[in-house]
């Protein structure tokens, strides 16, 4: 389960995430990275948060949760790796289905190194 101080909370947060932040994607997952570091900000974060999104394309409700709970165990190992003051949001693709929890962990590792070579 992902602290409350690393989710995120509301859907402007994942819009503003998925329209402003960098995109890089792999054959499970996309990875949207947003650095919001204003200084408003700067005083209230505890750390990068996180959001998830599985559609139904990748799945029925049990498949859904399963991957869900893959890659929420997934970001939350990774947590140091992002600024504190990042958003994150990790878009779950219909291979997730059946990928391995390791899959998903190299391919968003994967994508967070893309990413870091674009910034």
């Amino acid at each position: 389960m992902l602290p409350s101080q690393h989710k995120l909370s509301n859907p402007e947060q994942f819009r503003a995430t998925i329209r402003k932040g960098k995109r890089a994607g792999r054959s499970t997952v996309v990875l949207h990275f947003y650095a919001e570091a204003t200084a408003g900000n700067l005083a209230t974060v505890g750390g990068p948060r996180f959001g998830l999104v599985v559609s139904k394309t990748v799945g029925n409700a049990v498949t859904r949760h399963r991957v869900s709970r893959q890659l929420r165990h997934v970001v939350i190992a990774m947590k140091d790796q992002f600024p504190a003051s990042s958003h994150v949001v990790v878009r779950a693709l219909p291979p997730a289905a059946t990928a391995s929890s390791e899959e998903l962990r190299a391919d968003v590792q994967a994508a967070l190194d893309k990413l870091n070579r674009k910034r």
